[in-house]
């Protein structure tokens, strides 16, 4: 898609936010809308600040991650204004007011001093502030945040580039780790695939060899490479105009056993993407992926219960015991994922998946991962061993792959009217081509 066709997209985003905070503001009795970028906070006993992270509500109006102190202002039947900060500084760089076609959407209107900007909304009435330290009213913030799921074209086509990205830093990490490169290594090389800073990065990317592929969230970069190179596990995004990819994949460094495991488990989980479709709901997405991996560790011989006599024991909980995904958006986990309503009333997990992030049903322009996952976790296989699950499993089996740690594979996909768009499969099919 050519820019000045994503310009177009994103001026009719503007419109469907301005209707969405109509109602919202409407429906709470306030005039005015307020969103603050937010500001970075400043390390103790320093005087350095944290990498900035904007506010995503603010993002979603205005796609600039990277200037603090910023205001959105809408009044409905007004144009949205953007408090636009430039100060006098000689320490640091003041950002440029963006330029683009995109832009005409907003007014722009320059400010030195954040301290000004409350004269700018004195007369609007009653205004909801939404932002880090504001009021926050949670009338208005809960139906934004529950709308926030489907998303717009302009956002559909964000999400997408951000995949592509993401997709071009996973090939360039499969790659390093074939060649032998440590950790570090290969996180350095996807971040040169991108063109993003690591605090571009949505979330910190998760390099894991071996058995660090057990800890679901492991946050290390080895620097020495294992002298047993065994796997790789790699979760690993990327940014476009603050829209954020989200993407796993599994690698085996030799045939064998481990490497058809991830062969079998890309089959389930291709399964599972065809699964978001309209009208789902993800609560049975999520219970569908316990009975397909139930179903196939049950044929690979690792436990001894298939599918849902797995799932109903709790054995399936013992190698996935996180969700299978959750929205996907201007954050990594986006808001509003356990919403029932635009009131904010919850809609519950299934008993014993606490973990679970998404529970709605899906419509159209719903944006989900696709993340299920076969783990060798040392402290979830004491429990079974100690309890009636130890019986259903194979032990010489899993101490035979307790050392590749685990598998992971994991697609951002869009729920649409027909068939669901995998952002992820198809970036790997053009790069590929």
């Amino acid at each position: 898609m050519a820019e000045d066709s994503l310009d177009r997209l994103y001026a009719q985003h503007v419109q469907t936010l301005m209707r969405r905070a109509d109602h919202a503001l409407a429906g709470a009795g306030f005039d005015a809308l307020v969103v603050m970028a937010g500001a970075p906070l400043v390390q103790f006993l320093d005087d350095q600040d944290y990498p900035f992270k904007v506010n995503p509500q603010f993002k979603a109006w205005v796609p600039v991650l990277d200037n603090p102190r910023c205001v959105l202002i809408y009044s409905p039947g007004s144009r949205p204004k953007v408090l636009f900060y430039q100060p006098v500084d000689y320490w640091h760089k003041p950002a440029d007011l963006p330029q683009g076609a995109w832009t005409a959407a907003l007014d722009w209107q320059p400010i030195t001093d954040p301290a000004q900007a409350p004269r700018a909304w004195a007369d609007l009435g009653r205004v909801a502030v939404i932002g880090p330290g504001e009021a926050n009213p949670p009338e208005v913030l809960t139906r934004l945040n529950y709308e926030r799921a489907v998303k717009t074209d302009y956002e559909l086509e964000c999400l997408r580039r951000a995949t592509a990205i993401g997709v071009r830093g996973h090939r360039a990490a499969q790659a390093a780790f074939r060649r032998r490169a440590s950790e570090y290594e290969t996180h350095m090389q996807y971040l040169e695939a991108c063109v993003q800073r690591e605090e571009e990065m949505p979330y910190n990317n998760i390099v894991a060899y071996n058995e660090h592929a057990a800890v679901l969230h492991y946050q290390h970069l080895a620097r020495a490479v294992p002298a047993d190179l065994r796997s790789f596990l790699i979760d690993a995004g990327a940014q476009y105009r603050g829209y954020a990819a989200d993407i796993t994949r599994s690698y085996a460094a030799a045939p064998g056993a481990f490497a058809d495991l991830i062969l079998a488990m890309d089959d389930v989980q291709r399964a599972l993407c065809a699964e978001i479709v309209s009208g789902r709901d993800y609560r049975e997405v999520h219970l569908s992926a316990h009975r397909r991996i139930g179903d196939l560790m049950h044929a690979v011989g690792l436990t001894t219960l298939p599918g849902q006599a797995a799932l109903e024991t709790g054995l399936t909980g013992v190698f996935l015991p996180h969700g299978i995904g959750h929205l996907l958006g201007l954050q990594v986990h986006d808001v509003g994922g356990v919403m029932g309503d635009k009131d904010g009333h919850e809609r519950q997990r299934p008993a014993g998946h606490p973990y679970l992030r998404l529970t709605r049903m899906l419509e159209p322009g719903v944006v989900v991962t696709v993340e299920p996952g076969l783990y060798f976790i040392d402290s979830l296989l004491a429990a079974a061993r100690a309890d009636a699950r130890g019986a259903h499993i194979n032990w010489p089996m899993v101490e035979a792959l307790r050392p590749y740690g685990g598998i992971r594979i994991e697609d951002n996909v869009a729920a649409t009217e027909t068939q669901p768009e995998n952002f992820t499969r198809d970036a790997f099919a053009r790069l590929a081509a």
